[in-house]
């Protein structure tokens, strides 16, 4: 099976929020909708990607950065799909893209009760850091923000 890693554009929203929503360990939020998907893709240009085989989006991973430090956002490959080496691909074409402009250091944030994404990125070499907290602040109204 072969595919194709491209980059991601407001236009392939609902085909991945389809995906976000049907994959188990994903977390659907406000910060999801397509108004912030635009500008999160306007902020970070080139460093989000999807995966097209069979004619139809089967993957994608968004990433950004602060400057400092990139981070990944939702890599989701179709089921049926993976052990084909999708999922690299696309983080690859993310650590590439934040190479290229001086950012050499990477952070996803993983659901612990995601058994799948913990197990994927472990066996990747990533590491699990359980010398930081993350604490998080909501100033919504909205719970799932």
């Amino acid at each position: 099976m072969s595919y194709q890693i491209r980059e991601m554009t407001i236009d392939d929203y609902e085909d991945i929020i389809k995906m976000f929503r049907e994959t188990p360990g994903i977390s659907v939020r406000e910060a999801d909708s397509r108004d912030a998907t635009r500008v999160y893709l306007q902020r970070n240009p080139g460093l989000s990607f999807v995966a097209v085989a069979d004619a139809r989006i089967v993957g994608c991973v968004m990433s950004g950065h602060d400057g400092r430090r990139g981070y990944l956002q939702h890599l989701v490959v179709k089921p049926e799909y993976r052990k084909q080496g999708i999922g690299v691909g696309l983080f690859t074409a993310c650590l590439d893209a934040l190479q290229k402009i001086g950012i050499y250091k990477t952070h996803i944030f993983v659901l612990k009760t995601n058994e799948t994404g913990n197990n994927f990125w472990r066996n990747q070499g990533w590491f699990l850091r359980d010398e930081i907290n993350m604490y998080s602040y909501n100033r919504s109204e909205n719970t799932n923000a």
